[in-house]
């Protein structure tokens, strides 16, 4: 059985912030604890700030692998360019890379099922050039993920999306990837476009 972190605990929501925010975190434990504890157990208050440090490194260490801004807008720009093949190989192949069995899928509603440790995964990624997606498509893959009963649902959009659309991607479990996920899952299979001068 593979443990997970709850969403929005102490230890979660510090690894999606910048990782001072742990290590502040640290430093107050350890304050706290010179201030209010005996001196000869203070030693416990550095005990206690160990798991906060741990999370600051965990947080620095995916901060240093996160694409930077130009990488993003670079691959933005490039799969823009790309036709609707060579998107959806690239994608394919940054899935299989990932590890999981992706399967094909006729339709509008979703273009890949992902499977993987036994939890099966539909991606909508067809309209991905659209400058603004809408609530439709987020509606569509949500049939389609109860119709095969898949455990999640993730919607490619390198545009923008209505404040509709998030709300329902929100309240119906389908995460929406947009140039951050995107240029981090098609690192060294799309090569990203360097900005015009």
């Amino acid at each position: 059985m593979k443990l997970k972190m709850a969403e929005n605990s102490l230890f979660a929501i510090l690894l999606r912030s910048s990782w001072w925010w742990s290590f502040a975190a640290a430093l107050g434990v350890v304050l706290i604890a010179r201030l209010a504890l005996p001196t000869e157990y203070v030693a416990y208050g550095a005990v206690g700030a160990l798991p906060f440090v741990v999370i600051a490194a965990l947080a620095a260490w995916k901060q240093l692998r996160s694409p930077s801004a130009a990488h993003i807008a670079g691959t933005l720009q490039a799969i823009g360019s790309m036709s609707w093949h060579e998107f959806s190989g690239a994608m394919e192949s940054a899935f299989r890379r990932e590890g999981y069995a992706v399967t094909r899928l006729p339709g509008p509603a979703a273009d890949f099922e992902l499977s993987k440790g036994g939890r099966t995964t539909l991606v909508s990624c067809k309209r991905w050039k659209v400058a603004r997606a809408g609530i439709e498509p987020l509606r569509e893959l949500h049939a389609a993920k109860q119709a095969r009963d898949a455990q999640q649902g993730i919607y490619v959009a390198a545009g923008e999306m209505t404040d509709n659309a998030r709300k329902f991607a929100a309240s119906n479990g389908i995460q929406v990837w947009q140039g951050t996920e995107l240029a981090h899952l098609l690192r060294g299979i799309v090569r990203p476009k360097k900005a015009s001068t």
